[in-house]
């Protein structure tokens, strides 16, 4: 049996599970130091005033939408091209969603659509609350130029940096804060660190992270200065608000912190890889990923796109014969205006033809730090076969 390669996976050291069996022997396995230690450690690699961890990035999300104070009545953009929890959180606050096309070179939210759609939406008195840009496979949209226009017209902006984590926009860290209200991580196994599930708000605005702090426990808070009435005592807590369990464990925390130690050293390989893959690739009919100069990707994903007109088999077939070949490409992602729920919603096939197009063309191959040469061949061979190949004549 051909190994099979996944389109990403975790690493893990002996560090990592070290730290995770010293909180495991511990007094405390969830609620306890490890977590300060793995928020400190986001918020100062990432230059930001607050970190606040939880138990995954669509929790992040949604408690992020709560904090801004999104809810009925209001209305949240983001991409269609994204993971369903980037608009699912609006539709969590009881808020419309609706979307963005994508710019046909980033594939983050295209900056002329977004204008052209606030300036309809002013006229109609629709506008948005919050806009969430998604920095798609790791590389920042255009925030400089989002953050004028939300000067402008008035909404939140929440960073979607899923994928992001260890890139650079301007040269500052994505996750700053300097042009957003609030960034969220994810730290699934795919992603470039890991606690096995769980995300993290980032902000400089005390009054937010007062909020997030609560909202990501039940709406609780033990701090006199916050209740109503005099305390009764140690004991004494007061729910001011309806909130939810997104906490993290310590566990999961101290796995964070171990693998945040190795970051830098993650990007590095996967930018090595990508730049790799942009020679070795570069006299096939696909598309290769197109970098904004303002960023520097940390490359969650590597996606190409298929120059259908140039290759004799459907996007279908190639994916198919990829995944035959032992790789475990993927696809990133499918409109999320295509989804029956959304459908449902009143969303339409043709509502956003760039991000359409590209879910006809993309595929993600394989990228991550363990990746191995050898691996990289065999990935680079199998597209040139499938791509370059005819297609089987059958009389």
């Amino acid at each position: 049996m051909t190994k099979f390669i996944p389109y990403g996976k975790q690493s893990i050291s002996q560090d990592d599970i070290e730290a995770v069996v010293e909180v495991l022997k511990s007094d405390r396995i969830t609620q306890g130091k490890a977590i300060d230690d793995f928020e400190q450690a986001i918020a100062n690699y990432c230059g930001v005033k607050y970190a606040v961890a939880v138990s995954s990035a669509t929790a992040a999300l949604h408690v992020s939408c709560l904090a801004a104070g999104l809810g009925e009545g209001d209305i949240l953009w983001t991409s269609p091209n994204t993971f369903v929890a980037s608009a699912n959180c609006g539709l969590y606050c009881g808020a419309k969603v609706d979307f963005v096309d994508i710019d046909s070179r980033t594939y983050n939210l295209s900056l002329d659509e977004l204008e052209q759609k606030l300036i309809k939406a002013e006229q109609q008195g629709c506008l948005p609350k919050i806009v969430i840009p998604v920095h798609l496979t790791g590389q920042s949209c255009e925030m400089e130029r989002i953050a004028a226009l939300s000067k402008r017209y008035g909404f939140k902006i929440i960073e979607d940096a899923s994928h992001g984590i260890g890139g650079s926009y301007q040269g500052k860290p994505v996750g700053s804060c300097q042009f957003s209200d609030m960034t969220v991580f994810s730290f699934h196994p795919v992603k470039i660190i890991t606690t096995g599930e769980g995300g993290m708000v980032l902000t400089n605005q005390d009054d937010l992270y007062e909020k997030l702090i609560r909202l990501r426990t039940h709406g609780i808070t033990r701090n006199p200065d916050l209740m109503q009435g005099e305390s009764h005592g140690p004991w004494y807590y007061q729910q001011l608000e309806l909130g939810w369990n997104y906490r993290i464990t310590d566990i999961q925390a101290a796995l964070g912190a171990s693998q945040m130690k190795r970051l830098d050293d993650f990007v590095e390989r996967r930018r090595f890889l990508a730049a790799q893959y942009n020679k070795l690739l570069s006299d096939l009919p696909v598309m290769l990923p197109w970098q904004h100069p303002d960023t520097n990707s940390s490359w969650h994903l590597y996606v190409i796109r298929l120059k259908l007109d140039e290759i004799s088999k459907t996007h279908r077939q190639v994916f198919e014969e990829l995944r035959s070949d032992g790789l475990g490409v993927n696809l990133h992602y499918i409109p999320v205006h295509t989804q029956p729920y959304y459908q449902q919603l009143g969303f339409n096939w043709g509502d956003f033809p760039q991000a359409e197009k590209y879910y006809q063309e993309a595929i993600s191959i394989p990228l991550y730090y363990g990746l191995t040469l050898e691996d990289r061949d065999r990935v680079v061979n199998s597209l040139k076969n499938s791509i370059t190949q005819k297609k089987a004549c059958h009389h």
